[in-house]
């Protein structure tokens, strides 16, 4: 199993709609084979930042959700919503 932890910075007029953007792709995401968890972290030093925490069977399904078209579909125009790119990285869970 892997998790991966993406880091995202909303523009300063954008936070709500990038929240919402996020629940959206979790959504989809957890309709996705192989999906397992997701959780979404709000920091509170920076209201702009949002982290989620996605565990996947394997790398190689998070690779065919990267690439589906659902993910498409959800994260289109999410570009105007962030004031820096994502941040993003695989881990191995513990098992």
């Amino acid at each position: 199993m892997i998790g991966v932890l993406t880091h995202h910075w909303a523009k300063d007029d954008k936070i709500q709609e990038a929240r919402d953007l996020l629940d959206r792709n979790g959504e989809a995401q957890s309709k996705a084979p192989g999906f397992v968890s997701r959780v979404t972290l709000y920091s509170r030093t920076d209201p702009s930042k949002v982290t989620t925490l996605v565990n996947w069977d394997s790398n190689e399904i998070y690779d065919g959700w990267r690439a589906s078209p659902e993910r498409s579909a959800v994260m289109s125009g999410a570009d105007v919503l962030w004031s820096q790119s994502p941040e993003s990285e695989r881990f191995d869970v513990a098992e």
